[in-house]
């Protein structure tokens, strides 16, 4: 049983200038920014806090920032919050990787780098579509998904909480649910303004092209399990980390099952670190008996 979990969020919190008085304030926050612009071999620190946000949102830079700025504010929190369990909604789950021990903060960065490229050339622009469908049953989507298809590709990608599913795959296939979704009584049916179908069996190739990738690299046994996306399982062993990991690009993220995980597993304190609080929102609606909080600025780091 676990107390205790940290959550961090994916792609979809970033923003120009996050966490901007958290790096004026704390050395160690500014020194991880420093050795992320090291290893990258670019001033990502700069493009974090500065912008433009046409570059900052490009995914191959927008997955490598968010793991610098979580692991950066991970580091200034300094132990404040002991963690039984960690997960992270999609790219969140690199950031748990380094804040449990499983992967180094160098590694982790080269790996999203990778990672956001290859999910952006899986599929030219255009091809690929992602839609968020709200206040509707998740079977009535998936049914509504498989009626769609039509020979293409059309499904949930994201459970990100009751009635707020995400779905991801061919446009037309895509537009197709959209507005099945609405004729069948969805409160809201849009088009989502990402560069690509991600999280569904469209990115397996770059599922494939990133398991090469990632054999160059050391995964270690966590301190702590971290609950992963692609199976929403408690994984403490290296390999299988490493296996998920890459599952996780083709797969949906289960964000609905494993906050239920969770307070299954006795967690009655869960803390979101990184920007925004897209998580904390999300969470309070999966289960309301958590206390959920997020730490994404000074005062909230010193509050904890």
């Amino acid at each position: 049983m676990y107390k205790n979990a940290v959550v961090f969020p994916g792609q979809g919190s970033q923003s120009v200038g996050m966490l901007s008085d958290v790096f004026a304030e704390y050395a160690v926050a500014q020194e991880t920014l420093a050795q992320a612009d090291e290893v990258l071999g670019f001033k990502i620190s700069d493009l974090i806090l500065n912008g433009p946000a046409e570059e900052l949102n490009s995914t191959n830079n927008t997955q490598p920032a968010l793991v610098a700025v979580e692991v950066a504010l991970w580091r200034a929190m300094n132990g404040a919050f002991a963690a039984d369990v960690m997960a992270g909604h999609s790219l969140g789950e690199y950031s748990a990787l380094v804040c449990a021990g499983a992967l180094s903060f160098e590694d982790a960065l080269l790996l999203v780098r990778r990672r956001g490229e290859l999910m952006q050339i899986a599929v030219p622009n255009g091809v690929g579509a992602m839609a968020a469908i709200l206040g509707m049953e998740d079977n009535k989507v998936e049914e509504i998904c498989v009626q769609s298809a039509q020979g293409q590709v059309v499904q949930a990608a994201n459970y990100n909480s009751p009635g707020q599913l995400v779905i991801a795959g061919n446009k037309e296939a895509v537009e197709r649910a959209v507005d099945a979704c609405k004729e069948n009584g969805a409160k809201r049916a849009m088009l989502l303004p990402v560069s690509g179908p991600f999280h569904s069996a469209l990115m397996a190739p770059a599922a494939d092209e990133f398991a090469q990738f990632l054999e160059g690299f050391d995964v270690k046994n966590p301190s702590v399990p971290v609950l992963q996306n692609a199976t929403n399982t408690f994984e403490q062993d290296a390999q299988q980390i490493r296996l998920n990991l890459v599952k996780q690009i083709a797969s949906p993220v289960r964000w609905t099952q494993s906050v239920l995980q969770l307070a299954d597993k006795g967690v009655e304190n869960l803390v979101e670190v990184g920007p925004g609080k897209v998580l904390t929102g999300l969470n309070k609606r999966i289960a309301k008996q958590l206390n959920s909080q997020t730490v994404n600025s000074v005062s909230t780091l010193q509050a904890l």
